[in-house]
């Protein structure tokens, strides 16, 4: 069982229309599962966060470590051919490059869209994580649900 674990869950947000990716954004207070206090709005770099600012979106971990990395996405019926998703380490370029992994594009089925994925990687502290999602609609989509959780062991 890992020592450090949030998990984050966010309702229905909208994610515009175009080319670039959009940091999924999670409410500050209802988390199933942060004792480590990785998502709250007094982040570590001395800033603080109103959800649904851009760094509500932030997981911050607390140390160096191995984590395995979740998210759960599920995505309204739309007018979209493609979804992708991916983890990115610093994904707002607070202090360098964003850097994703786990990127994955997917064709869609019909009806709603509904992912769960999962990845192991390097966590730092002063280092954030962030969900990444796009679409190739004209139109902003609704993406009904999202979940995302870090877990690793100290």
């Amino acid at each position: 069982m890992p020592d450090v674990v949030c998990s984050l869950l966010a309702g229905a947000q909208t994610v515009p229309a175009g080319p670039d990716y959009y940091l999924v954004r999670f409410p500050y207070g209802t988390e199933s599962a942060d004792a480590a206090g990785m998502h709250d709005p007094a982040q570590p770099d001395g800033a603080t966060s109103v959800y649904p600012d851009p760094r509500s979106g932030l997981i911050w971990p607390q140390h160096d470590a191995w984590a395995q990395v979740y998210a759960l996405l599920y995505w309204e019926d739309g007018d979209y051919t493609e979804l992708r998703d991916r983890f990115v380490r610093d994904p707002l370029g607070l202090f360098e490059a964003p850097d994703s992994t786990c990127t994955e594009d997917r064709a869609v089925t019909p009806g709603g869209q509904f992912i769960a994925k999962s990845w192991g990687m390097f966590v730092h502290p002063s280092v954030p994580l962030g969900l990444m999602v796009r679409h190739n609609s004209p139109r902003p989509v609704r993406l009904m649900l999202a979940e995302f959780k870090v877990a690793y062991r100290i």
